[in-house]
Order: C-alpha cells, then sequence, then structure tokens
C-alpha cells in the first residue's frame, strides 16, 4: 500500500475550509448505517520538517466486523495519501523512515516505511507483540513498551496482589509490560530486541534522554502499589541495568517526557484530583504554574488529550475547559500564564509539534475529527485543514450549551441537541456519562450515534456535567467524592424540571440512559423518582460493595471515590423502589464494571416484575462502545433506540 491513494467514502481533502466539502444536492439526518461510513482521525505525527503529518484513520468494516486503522499523510496543497495498514505512526529524526504498528498473526508489531519508495518491512518479531515505537535522537534505535511473559492459558492464575487482571486485556496471568530497545538496522535484515527492564510491575510509555544513553519511564514498583496509588518517574541506562528512582512518593507519576533538556512529568499530588505538569530538577519536581484551574488531558481511550511537548521555549499541552479541550502553551521559565493556542467548539485528541508548527487532530460539531496545521508564529494560516472527515450529504444536528442552577446554586452546564424547527414539548432523553470525571463536549459524537438518530424523530437529547464532571475547576472536579448520588443526583433532576417548565420538555416522555458511572446513575436516579418512562443502563455499576472486590478497579473505586461508603450509595441496596422499564446492556468480558453488575441489576427487577431486558455482548470489554466489534456498537446504539420507542414514544409489546 505505500505510496498509493484510496478513495474515502467520506469527504477529505479541506485546505480551503468548509466550502471544499462535496455535500449531495439533497443532505439527510445521519442514520445508524453511517456507522459504517465514518472514519476517525487520531495520533497526528507531524514530519521532522513539519511539512507534512501522519496519522492514524480508523473506519468499521461490515464484512468482516472489524475496525481497520490505517495510515495516512497529509500536507498543504496535496490530497491525503494511504501510506500503509496500521496505527501509532512516528517519524525518524530525519524523516527519511515511518515506524507504526501492524498486526502480524494478531499481534502488533514495529514495522518500517521508507519514505522515499519502497514496501514496509517489519522490525519486530516480539512474541507477545510490540508497542507504540520512540526513536532515539540519532535515529539508531527503537525503544517501546510491550508485554513480557510466558502465559499458559491453562494453568492456574495464582494471584498475591489485586491487580491480576485488566479491562480489555482480562487475566493477566504474570505478563508485565516492559521496556525493550531494538536496533534499526541498515539493510534488509531486522535487529534483535533487547529487554531493559524485568519485574512485578508495568513499565509506561518510554522517554529517550537528550543524549541517547537513558530511557526515563513510570512505574509503580511499590509492594502495596495495588492498595495505595502510587507511580514514580525511573530512568535505566539503554544498554541496561537497574532503574533508577528519580522523584519520590509526593505525585503520583502517570507519564514522563524528556523535553528538550528538561524531563517533565505528569501526575497528581493526591490520587483523585486534577493532573498537573512538573519539571524534574536538582530538589525534585517543581510544578509548572499554568495559571489555570484545569485538569491536564494526556491522552487516554475515551479521554480526549495528548501528551506534552516542546516547541521553542514553551510547554504546550492540553487541558480540558468546560468539556472542551484545548491547546495551551507556557513558557517553562514561569515568566507567565499559559495562553490558549488552539479553543472554540472543538475537542482535541491528538497533537504534534516540529520546526515551529503545530498539527492536531480536533472533534467539532459537524465532524468527528480533522487534521489540522497551523503556526503558531506565523507561516502557516491558524487552523488549516489539511483532511476532513465529515459525513457526505449528513447534516448533523448541533449542540447548543446552556447553563442551569442546581437547587444550592451551582451552575451545571448541559447540551441540548434537537431540531430546533421543533416547537412544544418534546420527549426528552438524559444521556449520563461515565468517569465520573469525564465531561461531555458540544461535538459531534461518533460513538453515541443514537444521540443523532432520536434527535431527527423528534427527541431532544440532554447531556449534563454535573458535580464531579471535567472542565470546571478542581473543587467542582472532585465535589462527589465519598457522595455518589447524594451530590450529584439534583444535578441531572433539575435541569429536566427547567426544560419541562419551559415547555423544551414533556414530563410525561422522560427517559435516561449512560454508560460506566452513567449506568450507576441511570440506576440511581430510578430508585430516586419514577418520572422516567424508560432506562437504560449500559456497562453499569450496581452493588458498590461486590464491585470493590471484582472490578480491576475496585479498591481504588472503594477507597478513593466513595470513601468507604458503599452500602448506602449502591442502587441495589434501594431497587425495590425501581418500577421503570428497563434495558441492561453489558460487555461479557468488562473487568472494570463486571457483568456481575447487570446480572444483580437484572434479576433484582425481574424479580420484582420491573419489565427489563439483559443483553450481554461476547468478549466485549468495558470500552466496547469505542473499540468494539462494529456489529455490537451498531447493535448497542439500535437497542436504546428501539426500547425508547417503546416504553416512551409508542406502545409496549
Amino acid at each position: 500500500m505505500a505510496g498509493t491513494t484510496e478513495a474515502l467514502p467520506f469527504v477529505g481533502h479541506a485546505e480551503e475550509g468548509a466550502s471544499a466539502l462535496a455535500y449531495r444536492s439533497v443532505m439527510s439526518r445521519l442514520s445508524l448505517d453511517d456507522l459504517y461510513r465514518l472514519a476517525i482521525p487520531s495520533d497526528p505525527a507531524l514530519r521532522p520538517d513539519g511539512g507534512a503529518v501522519a496519522y492514524t484513520l480508523t473506519t468499521a468494516d461490515r464484512a468482516s466486523d472489524e475496525n481497520h486503522t490505517r495510515i495516512w499523510l497529509a500536507a498543504p496543497g496535496a490530497e491525503p495519501r494511504l501510506l500503509a495498514s496500521g496505527s501509532a505512526a512516528r517519524w525518524s529524526p530525519d524523516g527519511r523512515l515511518l515506524a507504526f504498528l501492524k498486526p502480524v498473526d494478531g499481534k502488533p508489531q514495529i514495522h518500517l516505511l521508507p519514505m522515499d519508495g519502497g514496501e514496509p518491512r517489519p522490525l519486530t518479531s516480539a512474541p507477545l507483540g510490540a508497542g507504540v515505537p520512540v526513536w532515539s535522537p540519532d535515529g539508531t534505535r527503537i525503544a517501546y513498551a510491550g508485554p513480557h511473559g510466558e502465559p499458559d492459558p491453562h494453568a492456574p492464575v495464582v494471584a498475591d496482589r489485586l491487580d491480576y487482571k485488566a479491562d480489555g486485556a482480562g487475566l493477566l496471568r504474570g505478563v508485565t509490560t516492559q521496556l525493550f530497545v531494538v536496533p534499526v538496522p541498515a539493510g534488509e535484515e531486522p535487529g534483535e530486541a533487547v529487554r531493559l527492564t524485568d519485574g512485578d510491575f508495568h513499565a509506561g510509555q518510554p522517554a529517550w534522554s537528550p543524549d541517547g544513553q537513558r530511557l526515563a519511564f513510570t512505574a509503580g514498583m511499590q509492594p502495596d502499589g495495588d492498595l495505595v496509588p502510587s507511580a514514580a518517574v525511573y530512568a535505566v541506562d539503554a544498554a541496561g541495568g537497574e532503574p533508577k528512582r528519580l522523584t519520590g512518593p509526593e505525585v503520583i507519576c502517570v507519564g514522563a517526557w524528556w523535553l528538550g533538556t528538561r524531563l517533565v512529568v505528569a501526575g497528581l499530588p493526591v490520587p483523585v484530583g486534577h493532573t498537573r505538569l512538573y519539571v524534574l530538577g536538582d530538589g525534585g519536581l517543581e510544578e509548572v504554574q499554568t495559571g489555570l484551574d484545569r485538569n491536564v488531558m494526556v491522552g487516554h481511550p475515551g479521554y480526549p488529550g495528548a501528551p506534552p511537548l516542546l516547541l521553542g521555549g514553551d510547554l504546550v499541552f492540553t487541558a480540558r475547559d468546560g468539556g472542551r479541550t484545548h491547546a495551551y502553551a507556557v513558557p517553562l521559565d514561569g515568566t507567565s500564564p499559559a495562553r490558549k493556542l488552539v479553543g472554540g467548539e472543538v475537542s482535541l485528541s491528538g497533537l504534534s509539534a516540529a520546526a515551529g508548527r503545530i498539527a492536531y487532530v480536533a472533534t467539532s460539531p459537524d465532524s468527528a475529527g480533522d487534521v489540522h496545521l497551523t503556526d503558531p508564529g506565523g507561516g502557516v494560516a491558524p487552523g488549516v485543514r489539511l483532511a476532513a472527515y465529515r459525513l457526505d450529504g449528513v447534516e448533523l444536528f448541533a449542540p447548543r450549551s446552556r447553563t442551569f442552577t442546581a437547587p444550592d446554586g451551582t451552575p451545571v452546564e448541559g447540551f441540548l441537541l434537537r431540531d430546533e424547527t421543533l416547537s412544544g414539548p418534546a420527549p426528552v432523553l438524559l444521556d449520563v456519562h461515565g468517569g465520573p470525571h469525564n465531561a461531555w463536549a458540544p461535538v459531534f459524537d461518533g460513538a453515541h450515534l443514537y444521540h443523532q438518530v432520536l434527535a431527527a424523530r423528534g427527541w431532544t437529547v440532554l447531556t449534563l456535567n454535573p458535580r464531579g464532571s471535567d472542565g470546571y475547576g478542581e473543587a467542582f472536579y472532585t465535589a462527589a467524592l465519598g457522595a455518589w448520588g447524594l451530590a450529584d443526583a439534583d444535578d441531572f433532576l433539575a435541569p429536566l424540571d427547567e426544560l419541562v417548565s419551559e415547555g423544551v420538555a414533556d414530563a410525561e416522555r422522560l427517559a435516561v440512559t449512560g454508560y460506566s458511572y452513567g449506568g450507576y446513575m441511570t440506576c440511581w436516579l430510578t430508585t430516586r423518582t419514577g418520572r422516567f418512562k424508560a432506562a437504560i443502563p449500559g456497562g453499569s455499576v450496581t452493588d458498590l460493595s461486590s464491585m470493590a472486590g471484582t472490578s480491576d478497579a475496585g479498591y481504588f473505586l472503594k477507597e478513593w471515590e466513595c470513601a468507604g461508603e458503599v452500602v448506602a450509595q449502591s442502587p441495589i441496596t434501594h431497587v425495590a423502589d425501581v418500577a421503570t422499564p428497563t434495558l441492561i446492556l453489558h460487555g461479557e468480558n468488562d473487568d472494570r464494571c463486571p457483568v456481575g453488575q447487570a446480572e444483580q441489576w437484572f434479576a433484582a427487577l425481574r424479580e420484582r416484575a420491573v419489565p427489563v431486558r439483559l443483553v450481554r455482548y461476547p468478549g466485549a470489554s468495558h470500552l466496547f462502545i469505542l473499540n468494539g466489534r462494529p456489529s455490537h456498537r451498531f447493535d448497542y446504539n439500535e437497542r436504546i433506540i428501539t426500547w425508547l420507542e417503546q416504553w416512551v414514544t409508542g406502545s409496549p409489546s
């Protein structure tokens, strides 16, 4: 596929902006079948000379029922072109090679693509697969964090600590994530990867020191790290040896990057709170004073953002502000507060810098993601769009922001998705985000397609960022700790009351849904009120007591999120008060919110003759609604719509 182009099932090149989009003469509204036309860009990598951007494009294939990832290249004045199948593209320091991950026999392996022509060639053949490639400063080696061990699927699983499983991976069976270095050969023959670390811990993404002699990484090596949240930054010699700890216990480190000559660290001073940026100095970690009461977003599945990077003398990072994820720059010397580089009604999900330029991927109200290039110092017009991925011929409803008032006077931001030409009270679906420290944004949501479908059918979809949500300051972020269902419930009910009083919502046609914490709140709200005609909890939490001992994050949830108050705050404790027809959707292999949570709620409602249905998705982990089988994601969306129309706007059958 090297150097080829491919017709896109969506609108591509858009350097000229929205006017370049080839819309059909007759626009239509989104349908669930558009899941198979969606293309979502991510992980931009700006070439060292700043002239082109490589990025990953993810699509869903109906025939194979798989998600496909391909690497594309975009540059000013040119149509994007397909480079290869794979993901996680990373440029060599001279820009002549592109390293990326491509599956071989089901395991991701690092490949090298020569940019002057030729086919990709494999670099690694790791038994359990390799991780994201990280080039050494001189381009002669690549480091990665990858799985290590010899798992036996038939052997007994012996655990001495709580962290013996992980959502998406299942039972770890002694497999840990360790650091490896592999030489980049001059010829065709791949080199041999050398493992640098070993032990009962998981090494984070490596970062090369400027001289190429050491690798920094984060890890939790404390014997009781499964009970006390703790992680530090370590450095290991690139030729091997014992890792040396660089940071103390005052910060829980979640990432480390050598930027220029400084080691920049992202971490939290407390288990639940804002992530901050630090620089490692002679006296330890020194916090970078951004002047923002906002959470730094370094990027995780389901959470937008990107690792920090260096642009001249500025540290560039992403942070959430009111649900939107923006890019900021702050001088490393702390001489002035952070300034916003990229803002507006967008949410950034990738960031890269080179030659004084920045490339980023941004989701907007009318796109699941576009690739942009900008030059903060001039030279490239701000916001040049290199590649756009809007659905051809589809007109999307745009979320409208408004602020509601909770009973205690606290402002709560929400977003209304509806056909603005409608008049009179409409059926309303309240959708609760997960986390609980995530946030809804006023952008097109490629995972929750039922939002657009329902809006086209006369519904109003209400998404809210209640106490506990990210983007509104740390006090707001931590306001529901130890008080799930108590501090936050009215943040949902009061906005509904406002919409009913305004004549926007029909009090007799209200429904509630949500995923993860949103599933918890869906169940909780139906224990508090009978106003909802239908409820659809997904990936839910119903019994915090059993959750503490069965989830891969259960102990953390019990001790730090719920402060040990698990019985009174469990929906199952109050299930006798539920009469709402309930559809329960859950992944069979969910280790974050185990399927037993759904089973308990299903059994309790069935025993009480409450209309209830349980749907279990085989092989699906907690994040299947984002990255699972396309058929499962389609089914999830479709079942929500069908249940709502059966119990809210139609007649029960």
